[in-house]
């Protein structure tokens, strides 16, 4: 896109209000020594066409890098207390899999302190190179260092995409990462696709979920994204560890933080429905005091946890922390039962990769049925207390 340019020295008190009355929409000003275009302009160039010279349009020139410089798929490790974040292992295996269209190497990028016995178990996961930031400034989680090692890995490594987790500590770096490289960032990605010229499809819901928007960054180094826990599967690790580890040094300067840790406690342990293997997902169409009386009954017989759709939280039924979906937790259970669920795109993305799926659900046009492995058209509240009944039936007769 291009923009419109003043030629000031051109411009007395009569061109200016000559030129001031061409603009339909009013964006052009005078204010007794320049004329200024505001944000009402909506680039209709009539003022280009009819000021004698005044305002000229001038093309933006793209810039352009080359991509023959930047190689190599990273993966972010997410730690915290000590423990590689499973989402660390899931992003290991889709980079490895991206890799295998350009042929470029999988790296992994750990920062911390006393990391010996953890870097080794990345090399059972595909990984190729992994290169560690080990210093005592890195103990504890502090944006400023953890930034300044993050930068320095790129302008040394040149790796064509990153992959971060989306977890707390993802959220945080990676924005910050991305803005300092003048970069792009896609945000909580469900599917991730690479060209054969490096490119790296990002692919996530936008506009409320109502469609899959395919994100790109042709003309920018590296390309950063975020990906959320569950969203791909954890590959299994290989029994010999193939691959490289290289100590990294940073200047010591570059590590002061203005932010100290005086201490850390962990957060009470809550219910997770993210590790949760049986899932009873309830939405508007089961949301009725006895039904939910009875889903808590089933999800207790299957041995499993209670989840919900957003307009239940919104409603101050349910708490957030049970919500599935892009605004809530991305789940990959082994088995899930949905419970009058319509099944919109925000929802679906959230539970879609469940290894076993059953709706429920009166409409059978309902697009909940175009994920579900098993489908029944029904109204929930009848068929809840049926099968709980012949669960506890099964149950007494093992017994």
């Amino acid at each position: 896109m291009g923009k419109l340019i003043i030629n000031q020295e051109k411009v007395t008190p009569e061109i200016a209000k000559e030129v001031t009355a061409l603009c339909p929409f009013g964006a052009i000003s005078y204010d007794g020594n320049k004329l200024d275009i505001s944000s009402a302009c909506k680039m209709c160039k009539l003022c280009v066409k009819k000021s004698d010279g005044i305002v000229e349009y001038a093309e933006e020139v793209k810039k352009t890098v080359d991509k023959t410089l930047w190689n190599g798929i990273a993966v972010f490790v997410d730690r915290s207390a000590g423990k590689i974040h499973r989402v660390t292992y899931e992003l290991c295996g889709k980079a490895k899999e991206l890799s295998l269209v350009t042929g470029h190497e999988v790296y992994a990028l750990v920062i911390g302190n006393n990391l010996d016995n953890e870097t080794e178990k990345l090399l059972h996961y595909g990984v190729d190179k992994v290169f560690v930031y080990d210093n005592k400034e890195f103990e504890e989680f502090r944006i400023e260092p953890y930034t300044a090692a993050f930068c320095d890995f790129i302008e040394k490594v040149k790796p064509s995409s990153i992959l971060v987790g989306a977890t707390n500590l993802g959220r945080q770096l990676a924005p910050r990462v991305a803005a300092r490289c003048r970069a792009g960032l896609t945000a909580d990605c469900t599917v991730l696709e690479m060209k054969e010229n490096t490119d790296l499809v990002q692919i996530r819901p936008a506009f409320g979920g109502n469609i899959m928007a395919q994100i790109i960054s042709p003309d920018t180094r590296p390309q950063f994204c975020t990906v959320r826990y569950k969203v791909f599967s954890e590959p299994e690790p290989s029994e010999n560890a193939n691959g490289e580890i290289f100590k990294m040094e940073i200047d010591k300067e570059k590590l002061v933080s203005a932010i100290e840790v005086i201490s850390i406690e962990e957060k009470p342990k809550d219910i997770d429905i993210s590790e949760s293997d049986v899932i009873i997902a309830v939405g508007r169409g089961a949301s009725s005091e006895s039904m939910r009386t009875y889903t808590k009954e089933l999800a207790d017989l299957l041995g499993g946890v209670v989840a919900c759709t957003r307009p239940l939280v919104e409603a101050n039924i349910f708490d957030a922390k049970h919500q599935i979906g892009l605004s809530g937790r991305t789940v990959k259970p082994k088995f899930i039962i949905c419970l009058g669920i319509s099944g919109a795109v925000q929802f679906a993305a959230g539970m879609k990769a469940s290894e076993c799926i059953v709706a429920i659900n009166t409409d059978k046009s309902a697009p909940i049925f175009d994920v579900a492995h098993y489908a029944i058209v029904g109204d929930a509240n009848e068929i809840v207390p049926n099968l709980i009944e012949k669960i506890k039936e099964a149950q007494n007769s093992v017994q």
